[in-house]
């Protein structure tokens, strides 16, 4: 069977990957309380007899080894190897779980993924101006590239707050995901909640979001 039929058989990485993955987290790591939201658009994740609209989101600087390394570390696997990535160059496919070939990384996926700070700003003016439409309890559910300390989370929660301070419609939570922990930011009571994730933790939330 030659690469073409095999690729073709493999699960699908399309663009409800984000969606998926982070509804799983949620459900994972907080409860019941995620587990009836469907993937809508405006915001991505919806729960309209809750009442709760969650807008998912990338945060990193735009570029395929980016792409492709942030996609290995929310897999739960290794450091790729430069072979690795240079075939991912050629073929434009990702590796995922045990270096298989997982599915097609499409540029669109990753051209809204700007930098922590200026991909808030965004969202927060989005929300405060009507486009996700009207819920009782807006989220914002963020991945991050890099490695985040609890410092800097929290610095990046007190930036959220201030910058929403004074609109009448806010985020009340916003989730960092860095792949290795899930920082909770209660945007309503200024609490952060770091819960560590582990690679096989993040193995199965990938699996899960592939299907």
């Amino acid at each position: 069977m030659n690469e073409t039929k095999i690729i073709s058989l493999l699960p699908k990485f399309d663009t409800t990957f984000f969606e998926r993955y982070a509804k799983i987290v949620l459900v994972d790591l907080l409860g019941d309380k995620y587990a009836n939201l469907v993937n809508r658009d405006r915001p991505d994740l919806q729960d309209n007899e809750a009442g709760i609209g969650i807008e998912v989101t990338r945060a990193m600087v735009t570029g395929r080894d980016d792409a492709i390394s942030l996609i290995t570390d929310m897999a739960g696997a290794d450091d790729i190897s430069d072979s690795d990535i240079e075939r991912i160059r050629r073929y434009g496919y990702s590796y995922g779980i045990h270096r298989r070939l997982m599915g097609k990384v499409e540029e669109e996926f990753w051209s809204l993924a700007i930098p922590l700070k200026r991909i808030i700003e965004s969202k927060v003016c989005k929300v405060a101006n009507g486009f996700y439409g009207c819920f009782r309890e807006f989220g914002l559910f963020v991945f991050s590239k890099d490695e985040l300390s609890l410092e800097y989370a929290t610095q990046t929660m007190d930036y959220t707050i201030e910058i929403q301070q004074g609109n009448a419609t806010k985020y009340a939570t916003m989730f960092i995901f860095d792949t290795h922990s899930l920082f909770v930011c209660d945007l309503v009571n200024d609490i952060i909640t770091q819960i560590n994730v582990s690679a096989e933790q993040c193995e199965r939330y990938y699996i899960g979001a592939l299907k």
